[in-house]
């Protein structure tokens, strides 16, 4: 694991191949709640797909929420930002590669290749007031945080 020095609570994560031979049989990749790979119980799976190349997505944060990002398909780079003037980009390229991004941060997600595969897993279900959606509000409400 990659811990990204930008931003709160992020981790670049490998996750686990099971045994088989990939050059003839494909591969599977492994992701299980509460391991050392998924640090919470996974309560919602979401995929984004058919965006085309330079669609730039996302412009939230999420106040408790976290996720794992991977793309599955493609090449997408995650944009993440903490609020506080420290910010961390990295480039997803393959399944066997995800992100770990944890509450209290501003991500942008930008669609490298045509027709990429973004797979999401999150820690809760769908809550809209766990969002934050105006980058201005995100950053007081990252300084209010703290005092």
């Amino acid at each position: 694991m990659l811990i990204l020095k930008g931003c709160d609570h992020q981790l670049l994560i490998k996750l686990q191949h099971c045994p088989g031979n990939a050059e003839s049989d494909g591969a599977i990749c492994v992701a299980e709640s509460m391991s050392s790979i998924i640090p919470f119980d996974i309560k919602r799976v979401y995929y984004s797909y058919g965006a085309k190349k330079g669609v730039i997505r996302g412009h939230h944060a999420h106040k408790k929420l976290q996720q794992i990002l991977i793309c599955i398909y493609g090449k997408i780079e995650i944009s993440l930002d903490n609020g506080k003037g420290n910010s961390e980009s990295v480039i997803l390229d393959e399944p066997s590669k995800g992100i770990y991004v944890g509450p209290s941060t501003w991500r942008t997600i930008k669609w490298l290749d045509d027709n990429s595969v973004l797979l999401v897993l999150a820690s809760e279900h769908y809550d809209e007031s766990d969002y934050i959606r105006n980058y201005n509000d995100f950053v007081e409400w990252r300084q209010n945080q703290e005092g």
